[in-house]
Order: structure tokens, then sequence, then C-alpha cells
């Protein structure tokens, strides 16, 4: 893949994602809206430096350097939600957790029990497909040091807030990938409507949490995870069995079948 340069980006708009993500009717909707977003200028800046000096092993790659959309289909019963894009992978490679360790961790044990054609993520339009789930975050640019601020997850939210609300008639189960989510997520999911315990549930490794909406009509259960970052793996804070046990049952309380 040969670099070059982009084209011309769109003009941010007024409150934007706030004025544009609830106008979007479809996941393909608001996955074409999100790479548009300019709205946090530190990611920005960020994200597009990364693109400039990248890294020796791409330096023959175009560089998304844009926001990430989520990715999988629209009626995935169940979602995973982790962190944001990493610098060299998916704003390299413009598809979640793609490209980099965490995405080679994830995938191959999405893989590994059914929910994920092939093993490995390498780039858009590698093939890949996701059977019953969704993955998205709920910031959509590289951070620094993989830390956004609170500023940045709160401006970045509309954007997850629409993704799940489009999502919710066939959602069953969120798997929570680390703490950072898990918090990012709750008022989320509290201002769809959803009832939450008190004191609100604290992030852990298997932990489940089976929330109700107000009606008493649906149901909605959340699994944490630890994050599979390469500093987790490599710690064996999570290791692979234990990211595989964890999907599986994510899948299983969605109703998906597993291997």
């Amino acid at each position: 893949m040969s670099a070059s340069s982009d084209s011309a980006r769109p003009e941010e708009a007024p409150g934007f994602p706030a004025a544009v993500a609830p106008r979007a009717a479809t996941t393909a909707e608001l996955d074409a809206a999100v790479p548009a977003c300019r709205a946090c200028p530190r990611l920005v800046a960020w994200r597009e430096e990364a693109a400039r000096t990248k890294r020796k092993a791409f330096l023959d790659w175009e560089y998304w350097a844009r926001p990430v959309p989520g990715f999988g289909p629209p009626d995935a019963p169940l979602a995973l939600v982790g962190l944001a894009p990493a610098a060299h992978g998916g704003n390299r490679t413009g598809r979640v957790f793609t490209g980099d360790p965490s995405g080679d961790a994830l995938f191959a044990a999405l893989h590994d029990i059914g929910l994920a054609s092939q093993p490995t993520a390498t780039h858009r339009g590698d093939g890949m497909e996701l059977h019953g789930v969704r993955i998205t975050m709920p910031v959509h640019c590289a951070p620094p040091a993989n830390r956004p601020t609170t500023a940045e997850r709160d401006r970045c939210r509309p954007w997850l807030a629409r993704e799940l609300e489009l999502l919710r008639p066939a959602l069953r189960t969120v798997v929570v990938l680390g703490g950072f989510a898990w918090q990012a997520l709750l008022p989320v999911l509290a201002d769809a409507g959803w009832w939450l315990p008190r004191p609100r549930p604290a992030f852990g490794h298997g932990t489940e949490v089976l929330l109700g909406d107000a009606q008493g009509e649906a149901e909605l259960r959340l699994v944490g995870c630890y994050h599979p970052s390469r500093r987790n793996m490599f710690t064996r804070t999570v290791t692979p069995g234990m990211l595989r046990e964890v999907l599986r049952r994510g899948a299983e309380t969605a109703g998906l079948p597993t291997r």
C-alpha cells in the first residue's frame, strides 16, 4: 500500500458529533459519519502525526488517520466494547482492533469459538467477517499513550450512544474490555433507560450484571473482561484461555452458538 496525501477533510459541523450521531438511521450511516469527526483537537493532531511519522514496519502504508467506526453486523446480539484505536493499529488500517497485538489476541479468540471467519485481521478488505458480534468503543480516535481525557471521552459519547440504540432490538449481551470502557459505558446505558444497580457495579474480569429496562420488558447483560492489551497478555493478567472463556460466556448469554 503506497503512501499518498488525504483528500480535503470535511469541516467540523456545529455540535459535532452530538448533532450528527442521532441522525444516523442505520449502523451503515453511522459508520459513514464517524470518520468525518474532528471534534477533539488533541486527538486529531495525534492521529495525523502518527500517520506522518509512521512505524518503520509500515512505511509503505497510507494510514487511515481518521476516527475508526464500529465493525460487525447491524443485528448483532453480542457487542464488544473496547477503549480506542491504536495509533499504528486501527488508526493505520481503519478498522477496530485490526493490525495490532490486542486485535491479534481478540480475533484469534473469536475465531476459536466460531464468531469470526478467520483468526487474523490485517486490513480492511482482508475478508474478515464477524458472526453475531459487533465491536465498538467509547473513543473513536487513537489517543496519546492510549489515554483519552475525560472531556474527549464525553465528547465522543454520542457515537456510542447511537450505535447501541441502533443495535438495541437484537442486543442481548455486551462484553466490556477493560475498566475504562466499563466506566464509559455505564452512563450511556443509564441515559438509554437501562436500570443500573446502586452503587454502580464495579468492573472485574468475569463480572456479570443483568440490567432491565424501565418497562420491565427487556434485559441486557454486561460481562467484564480484562483488555487484551500487549501488556496484559505479556503479564498474563489475561490469557488466551481467559479471553476465550469470557467471550464464550458472552456468546452463550446472547444466544449465539459456539464451538
